[in-house]
């Protein structure tokens, strides 16, 4: 099994066809899930699973919801972008190896495969996810 950081190929498909919107469709919400390190996700994720998502105290299955940062979407020169504020699950005693961004609703299609690199834990504490700054090289999600 593996986990590959990657934006997924069926949400580029998504956007090309309009089906994904982060800025004026209030109705779109975007969630994150956490998996284990039996999770196999990669580009080719198209939607989510609870397969090998993680379980414990203080995370309920599916994730949590994002908010898309404030001023995003964006861009800079050619390089359009965005980020979400970071989420947390509080006073969790939980283990994860990465992560799914998916739209809830319908399908539950897949936007993007967070790798955290290495199994994290959080006992009885917080484990948050700190998404990267909103610019052109470093935004969670940029298309260049």
């Amino acid at each position: 099994m593996a986990i590959t950081q990657a934006m997924c190929t069926s949400f580029k498909l998504a956007l090309l066809n309009g089906e994904m919107d982060f800025s004026s469709d209030t109705s779109q919400t975007f969630k994150i899930a956490l998996y284990t390190s039996s999770a196999t996700l990669d580009a080719s994720t198209t939607a989510y699973s609870a397969t090998n998502e993680v379980s414990g105290t203080g995370y309920t299955a599916g994730g949590n919801t994002l908010t898309v940062s404030a001023g995003n979407p964006q861009s800079s020169g050619t390089t359009a972008f965005l980020t979400f504020d970071n989420t947390t699950w509080s006073t969790a005693t939980i283990t994860a190896r990465g992560a799914l961004i998916y739209q809830s609703g319908g399908s539950n299609p897949a936007v993007a495969v967070l790798d955290f690199g290495a199994d994290k834990t959080s006992t009885a504490g917080d484990f948050q996810i700190q998404f990267p700054t909103a610019d052109a090289s470093n935004a969670i999600l940029r298309i260049a």
